[in-house]
């Protein structure tokens, strides 16, 4: 579909209109809908040295995805017919890791002649399928293993409702690879459409156009039209309500908690239109949220159409919403225009936390978003100090160097607050209307496409110089993007309204006693910036004064929650560990699990204490967050 007239067509429409959004639209309509010849392609794919593929010598461009699911088995039984594009190619090669192969068909019904290659730590298997100039799809018949890294399997005491079972995947990084055959690189973008059978009581869900309602027959149909990476590729099952905020807006929930989950995201349709407004047409249709059990390993994921939540973000006063408006900005950010590949991750989340960022100003005020980025500022300082007490120092660049190693190493701070806090200096060095301009044509004229570091790097500095004859100096980039640590001019944010907590610890320091006049209309943030800002060594007698002021342990709030329980077991506060325990048995949070059991484990007795709460706790945890917590505790 992608080969011959459409290359041409990608020449000849985005250059004359490269400033707009709408070119991007128009050339993959027509893509998608009039390229028929089969020409030699033109395409260019960075290499990836976490997948097996050759896109540039044959590569997948639509799939279509039959697939059943069995709770039974916690397998998937599937077929996956790729729509291919070849150059001259004998093979085309996709990524798996444990599937079963059943057989292997080329358009439709030829058995084809395929081979399966080693199996390689992290990565999987190389799938070898021989082709012709001839071959439009090859479909492969395959079945998912029981334990298969992206599904999360869950029971019906696993869920809010307690009645029924639940499934989720969670592809990012190369975890997609686990359950359906793909080229498992960020670099390589199709479109699809699903057809996907569940038991009858459950409603499927996938990264696509979905249903807001079960059907009797329990079988659902799925679309995606704009052209994802396979990493975003996702599905999930279970009994599942559906409620509108806007014509273009909703979200999912389990029936227990779709009341809690509306009202608190009853700003959505405000994000969508605050972001329209930054950066231009937000490019997928519908944006829609899934709030999922508790075993979910992240925050959010943005998959196109469909944001997975953590329920962990429902407080009751809507303070933690800014997670909304990350995964919301990922719509332009990563997955409009993507990270090429895994070393070149900072590019998506940088940029989507500067985007957040300023969704979060222009909906509640400047003065909100700078607490938020105070946050990210205290934090991005203390990953930078434990990767270089950890011997980690280079992983504190930009642009990383992960061969041989999982991407999923380079999910930290680093990529996420360094990349931020780099956007923003070029923002207030040169001016904000400068970069908001740079930014408008950076998503329209690289829509649906995918971008590295020296790609970014030269477009912004062709854009400053014909735009405004301004040259973006190399030492910048340098100093940001190659060098460790933290440059020294690093924006510092302003708070007024942390200034105000910084009193009350000032004042607590002096009496351990806190004026609740003053903490009264505290958000989520400000109660962190005081947690974290507290002295490390507390006496049993002040944390039993804060508890009974605050009470912190009986809090709801699961950030709060976490930096409490940090104390608590640092300072061996007793009375907190029922709760500890509870915490992370209940909670699969990666962004929790992991400073609370680091913390446990630096004294022989809450090593012992990790360990068998741990045993209590991993069937809850999906792979991503066990594959974490298996090393932390290995020893």
């Amino acid at each position: 579909m992608f080969g011959g007239e459409c290359s041409f067509i990608f020449v000849v429409l985005l250059k004359p209109m490269k400033s707009t959004f709408f070119a991007a639209l128009l050339f993959w309509s027509v893509a998608l809908f009039s390229c028929q010849s089969k020409t030699e392609i033109n395409m260019s794919f960075a290499n990836d040295i976490h997948s097996f593929s050759k896109p540039n010598e044959a590569y997948v461009n639509h799939l279509s995805w039959k697939a059943s699911v069995d709770f039974d088995k916690k397998i998937i039984s599937a077929v996956a017919t790729w729509m291919i594009e070849s150059n001259h190619a004998d093979s085309i090669v996709l990524d798996i890791k444990g599937l079963n192969i059943e057989k292997v068909l080329i358009n439709n019904d030829q058995p084809a002649t395929y081979s399966l290659g080693a199996d390689v730590a992290i990565l999987g298997r190389s799938l070898f399928i021989k082709i012709t100039p001839d071959t439009k799809t090859v479909s492969i018949y395959y079945t998912t293993s029981p334990d298969a890294e992206a599904l999360q399997w869950l029971g019906p005491q696993q869920t809010a409702g307690k009645k029924f079972p639940f499934l989720f995947t969670q592809s990012e990084a190369i975890l997609a690879r686990s359950w359906v055959p793909c080229q498992d690189s960020p670099g390589v973008k199709f479109t699809y459409d699903a057809d996907v059978t569940v038991p009858k009581d459950l409603l499927a869900l996938m990264s696509a156009s979905n249903p807001q309602a079960k059907n009797e027959t329990g079988v659902y149909h799925f679309e995606m039209k704009q052209p994802i990476s396979s990493y975003l590729f996702a599905l999930a099952v279970g009994d599942i309500a559906f409620k509108s905020v806007s014509s273009r807006t909703g979200v999912y929930a389990e029936p227990s908690v779709i009341d809690t989950a509306v009202w608190e995201f009853v700003d959505l349709e405000k994000m969508v239109a605050g972001a329209e407004e930054l950066y231009g047409a937000y490019p997928w249709e519908r944006y829609d949220l899934i709030v999922l059990p508790p075993s979910f390993p992240f925050g959010g994921m943005e998959n196109p159409r469909l944001t997975f939540a953590t329920p962990t973000i429902l407080t009751g006063d809507r303070s933690l919403t800014s997670l909304v408006a990350h995964e919301l900005a990922h719509s332009w950010s990563g997955n409009l225009v993507t990270n090429a590949t895994w070393n070149d991750f900072w590019l998506n989340e940088g940029f989507t936390v500067y985007f957040e960022h300023r969704i979060m100003e222009k909906l509640y005020g400047a003065d909100y978003s700078e607490m938020l980025a105070s946050l990210a500022l205290q934090d991005l300082k203390e990953e930078i100090k434990t990767m270089s007490e950890s011997g980690l120092i280079e992983d504190t660049k930009l642009k990383l160097d992960l061969i041989n190693r999982n991407p999923d190493d380079g999910v930290t701070e680093i990529a996420y607050n360094k990349g931020y806090f780099f956007l923003r200096f070029i923002e207030e060095k040169f001016g904000r209307d400068k970069f908001d301009s740079f930014l408008k044509n950076y998503f329209s004229s690289h829509a649906f496409t995918s971008m590295n570091t020296d790609g970014f790097m030269k477009d912004i500095k062709n854009y400053y110089q014909s735009q405004f004859a301004i040259t973006l100096e190399d030492s910048m980039f340098n100093a940001w993007i190659f060098t460790t640590g933290l440059p020294a001019e690093c924006p510092v944010p302003k708070s007024n309204r942390f200034d105000r907590v910084d009193s009350a610890i000032s004042e607590w320091s002096k009496t351990s006693k806190m004026d609740r006049a003053l903490t009264i209309d505290w958000s989520t943030h400000e109660w962190l910036h005081f947690l974290n800002n507290l002295p490390g060594l507390l006496s049993s007698k002040q944390m039993k004064s804060l508890d009974d002021e605050s009470h912190f342990t009986a809090s709801g709030n699961s950030e709060i929650l976490c930096v409490w329980l940090g104390l608590a077991v640092k300072n061996n506060y007793a009375p907190a560990y029922p709760k500890l325990e509870q915490f992370l048995i209940i909670t699969g949070r990666r962004k929790f699990l992991t400073p609370l059991y680091t913390e446990l484990i630096k004294t022989e007795a809450g090593k012992l204490r990790a360990k068998e709460i741990y045993k209590k706790a991993r069937p809850n945890y999906h792979f991503v967050a066990t594959n974490t917590m298996d090393k932390l505790l290995a020893n």
